[in-house]
């Protein structure tokens, strides 16, 4: 019997549009011979519907969200099981948070990718630099602001004193670039900080660097005693002032993405520890994308972010990656859903109960 594979897709994020391109290619690259796709859709207000995919839907950019479908109850532990395993394509908040990955816990589904703990501190940047920076790993000086504690009259001479300008503002939970603004003197700052405010409550400003952008894709190994399998680095030089959500998704021509990155071995090599050392240090399961900053200058390395659910379409540099270290995609995808049944049956040995 072939596995169902629920791919989980849409969701109340900014990201949701990013998440129909993603789960649209995971869709078409799984093993029809070995997999059954069962989709289901997250509408923008949460709710979540079967959803029947024509010919021509499997064969667009990106999926419909159709909320009129059969509305889809996520089973309890222990209840008949309508699917195997869920593949989450959910980018962001709800979705890479740690929030979806409770509730599969929850249900005691297999899911692929990251746990509860590894998908919370990703998703929020200022504690995944917190736990880098306790591993020994360099990361970029930053502060960190709560919307209901910073003083507006004093910020920009504190960004000024501690971190000088230019320097970039960012949620501390949003992918995709959303909400972030390079700002280049004081004036600019509060307008900044105001927009991204609009998506978290916490706001990191960060030193800016003059740095190239290097990314590498992590993957759980098959053998829980191995260490991470980590891909050629990838290199993203956007024709935009810096990778915003405008240059990865708007404008075909907002970045030029060369795999392998034009690093030195010894470069390549630094690089590829950096991301298996960050992947181990946030505790990471399944798979995650990685990303560094290269010093123009000194070539020093510097720990951006890490992505638990990174994007997923045709272009998206995560699978692409790993075809240029020689895992084609559906190859990928396969290896992903494998990983995370065989998670699940490691956690189903564990003891639940202690009797004296």
């Amino acid at each position: 019997m072939k596995i169902r594979v629920a791919v989980l897709y849409g969701g109340k994020s900014g990201e949701h549009e990013v998440s129909l391109r993603s789960a649209a290619s995971v869709i078409r690259h799984l093993d029809s011979k070995r997999y059954e796709v069962i989709p289901i859709a997250v509408d923008k207000a949460g709710r979540w519907s079967l959803t029947e995919l024509s010919e021509k839907d499997r064969a667009a950019e990106s999926l419909p969200v159709r909320s009129n479908g059969p509305e889809f109850v996520l089973p309890l532990s222990g209840a008949a099981r309508p699917v195997d395993v869920v593949f989450p394509v959910i980018h962001g908040t709800f979705g890479e948070d740690g929030t979806l990955q409770g509730l599969l816990e929850l249900a005691d589904l297999p899911y692929v990718g990251c746990g509860v703990l590894a998908s919370a501190v990703g998703m929020d940047k200022e504690v995944a630099k917190r736990l880098i920076q306790g591993a020994g790993l360099p990361i970029v000086p930053y502060l960190a602001l709560r919307k209901d504690a910073y003083a507006r009259d004093k910020v920009a001479a504190q960004v000024g004193e501690k971190l000088g300008y230019p320097c970039f503002v960012k949620p501390a939970n949003a992918g995709s670039s959303v909400g972030v603004h390079k700002v280049k003197d004081p004036s600019q700052l509060l307008a900044a900080l105001d927009d991204s405010f609009r998506y978290d409550t916490k706001v990191l400003v960060e030193k800016a660097i003059a740095a190239r952008e290097v990314e590498l894709s992590v993957l759980e190994n098959p053998d829980p005693a191995g260490e991470p399998l980590v891909s050629v680095p990838g290199e993203i030089t956007p024709s935009h002032e810096f990778y915003s959500y405008e240059a990865k998704y708007l404008d075909e021509k907002g970045a030029a993405l060369l795999i392998p990155a034009k690093l030195t071995a010894e470069q390549t090599q630094r690089a590829q520890d950096i991301a298996r050392r960050a992947f181990r240090a946030l505790e990471g399961e399944g798979m995650a994308r990685v990303d560094l900053f290269v010093d123009r200058v000194s070539g020093d390395f510097y720990f951006n972010e890490v992505n638990t659910i990174p994007g997923f379409t045709s272009i998206s540099m995560y699978p692409k990656m790993w075809e240029a270290s020689g895992l084609g995609y559906s190859e990928l995808l396969t290896r992903l859903v494998e990983l995370a049944l065989a998670r699940h049956k490691r956690k189903a040995e564990l003891v639940r109960e202690f009797h004296v």
